[in-house]
């Protein structure tokens, strides 16, 4: 049954300009749509977020996130957003429409893959990956259901709306996000994730790839993450034998439980897997392995498609889900008989043979001039001249020319600005076919960038000039300085000067300030304690709640860092305040032995000393300092007394 039918949304147009035309998957977060771009005459994915969800101010920020992570990343492997907005209750992304199926489909039909197969998958989802590394963004939920490939080969990465910037924070509490699977240790065990955790789910991947299944297999959710943390992913070819070592190899690195063990970003485990890669020879590349459910296909036919013939066109959509719109074309009615009803066919014949050749031969001369003016120009578009424009500026022209861009190729230039245009395909002026597409070649800037020196500088102007300079801001870490102020730039790795390719990321050390020894203030009254915590630079703030301590009544029970820590200048320090010591029945221990005393007191949170004189025969208790029955401080001593001779 088509479900498209039962949804309010298809046929409706969204911001008067996405018409929607029919539902092709669904999601727990959002439904994609197949629509119109009606102002650009383009086919699109729409993503429009349940209505439910579009009060919550979280999934609403999670959704324009994902528009703006995407936006940056202008790179062939990555399913592109072309914008975002809200009608009335509907939340939207505007996306590149994909006709092909997802990896997981592949799987699904094809079990294992050929080692070809694999590395011409996971190339340019690692190219794709290693764009948004050096860019500053994690996905955090690779998974086959995010690797789509088109009909026509190419291979994107969807879903982004998990990203977040390197240098953020990255910690996630309550839940980990991303499919049980693909998850790395550190994500499980902390909810920590940086580029890292992307090359241990790669790894997993090839793992399927290669064998048909995955290398977890726990019974329950619970088991898989059990063994995420435990167990190492075991080599391909201990499934499939016969596998070359070499690729063991790549899935043993990118998938090592130890982070500093795996490759530093997509990029370096894609130059890895390029290396293993021209090792391997036809043989070993084509090898069919056992699992593989189309036995019979050749292995030249595997080097040709991996892609299972989809009957309609699918998007990849939010979770996974996807659904499949089979098209069929109505029969051509017959033509009537244009002598009418009851004519003979040789009157009609004679009667009709006139009119009709002086009919024909006009639409004959019409239809030619026509052609004529079609073949020869009306069919082309000039291509405007694009030299030298930014590759936004670019993409505008060629859609107000009603054109689009076929693909990006980046390319070194010392002549061109980094990020211009610096040639197209076909040139300005040239005629293209409408509605065509045209190769965009946009300038890397110099083969070798010097790293500026950004020491001394604010931390935003310092990513500004490293970006400036064709070099990408990597991560960021924090450290006391006594001379550089706070929020600016200590050092850089690699230090300013030195020669780097384009795109090299740079690792940036703040300043957090000068380093404060932390006093100890406990027990000191409030507003004594915030004096000399202030003097020092600090920030203090007081606890709401007070609570029970040893200390007297208004003065400082606990601070939130410890005496002799060191903190910044501008660090804040929670205190405390004591509501004096809890008062507590004191236990009626005269006649007992002495340590049966002790004990009972000490249970009931009091102190005890006993006295005893010198010469004493007896270790009963005779008289304790605090009657049984009476309240004293908890915490407070108990003095027991043995009666002497």
């Amino acid at each position: 049954m088509d479900t498209t039918l039962d949804d309010p949304l298809v046929g409706q147009t969204l911001d008067g300009r996405y018409r929607i035309d029919a539902r092709i998957a669904a999601g727990g977060m959002a439904t994609v749509y197949r629509a119109l771009d009606t102002r650009l005459d383009r086919v699109l994915a729409l993503k429009v977020m349940h209505p439910a969800l579009a009060a919550d101010g979280a999934f609403v920020d999670r959704f324009i996130r994902e528009a703006k992570s995407v936006a940056r990343l202008a790179h062939p492997n990555v399913v592109a957003v072309f914008d975002q907005g809200t009608d009335g209750p509907y939340t939207y992304l505007a996306m590149e429409y994909v006709s092909g199926c997802t990896l997981r489909d592949v799987l699904r039909e094809r079990g294992a893959l050929q080692p070809r197969a694999a590395l011409d998958i996971l190339e340019p989802v690692l190219a794709a990956l290693g764009a948004a590394h050096r860019a500053g963004f994690v996905h955090r939920d690779m998974k086959p259901e995010n690797v789509l490939i088109g009909d026509d080969g190419r291979v994107k990465v969807a879903d982004f709306g998990l990203v977040r910037s390197v240098d953020s924070v990255t910690s996630t509490t309550g839940a980990v996000l991303g499919t049980v699977s693909y998850l790395a240790p550190e994500q499980i065990e902390s909810g920590v994730a940086d580029t890292r955790v992307d090359v241990y789910a790669c790894g997993v991947v090839l793992y399927e790839m290669l064998t048909g299944g995955k290398p977890h297999a726990g019974g329950t959710p619970a088991q898989v993450l059990y063994q995420h943390l435990h167990e190492d992913v075991p080599p391909p070819s201990a499934a499939v034998p016969g596998l070359p070592a070499s690729l063991d190899g790549i899935v043993a690195q990118a998938a090592a439980r130890a982070p500093e063990l795996r490759p530093s970003d997509a990029a370096a485990l894609l130059g890895l897997v390029l290396a293993v890669r021209a090792e391997l020879s036809d043989a070993e590349l084509d090898a069919v392995p056992p699992r593989a459910l189309s036995g019979e296909r050749s292995a030249a036919e595997d080097r040709t498609s991996v892609i299972p013939r989809p009957v309609g066109a699918r998007q990849g959509g939010g979770d996974g889900v996807e659904h499949t719109s089979v098209l069929a074309s109505a029969p051509v009615p017959p033509l009537p008989d244009p002598a009418g009803p009851g004519a003979s066919p040789r009157r009609a014949g004679r009667v009709r043979r006139g009119p009709l050749l002086v009919v024909a031969a006009v639409l004959l001369a019409l239809g030619l001039g026509t052609g004529v003016w079609y073949i020869s120009a009306g069919q082309f578009t000039k291509v405007p001249n694009l030299l030298g424009k930014s590759e936004a500026e670019a993409r505008s022209e060629l859609s107000a020319a009603g054109l689009g861009v076929k693909r990006v190729e980046r390319k070194f230039s010392e002549a061109f600005e980094r990020g211009t245009v610096m040639a197209s395909d076909p040139g300005g002026g040239k005629r293209i076919r409408g509605n065509g597409a045209v190769v965009l070649t946009v300038s890397r800037g110099p083969q070798v960038v010097v790293v500026p020196d950004v020491t001394g500088r604010p931390l935003d102007d310092a990513k500004a000039e490293l970006t400036k300079s064709g070099l990408a801001p990597g991560i960021v870490n924090e450290a006391f300085s006594q001379d550089v102020a706070r929020g600016s730039v200590i050092s850089t790795d690699p230090v300013g000067g030195q020669k780097r390719a384009p795109d090299t990321a740079v690792a940036i050390t703040v300043s957090k300030g000068r380093p404060v020894q932390v006093p100890n203030v406990a027990a000191r009254p409030v507003e004594q304690a915030r004096t000399a915590l202030q003097d020092l630079g600090l920030k203090v703030e007081v606890a709401a709640e007070q609570v029970n301590s040893p200390v007297p009544a208004g003065t400082v029970a606990n601070q939130s860092l410890s005496a002799g820590a060191q903190a910044a200048a501008g660090d804040t320090v929670v205190l405390t305040v004591s509501k004096g010591p809890r008062l507590v029945a004191v236990p009626n221990v005269t006649g007992l032995d002495a340590d049966a005393a002790r004990r009972t007191l000490e249970a009931a949170g009091f102190k005890v000393r006993v006295e005893k004189p010198l010469i004493s025969f007896s270790n009963t208790v005779d008289a304790q300092s605090v009657p049984g029955g009476q309240s004293a401080p908890e915490g407070s001593t108990v003095v027991l007394r043995i009666k002497g001779l």
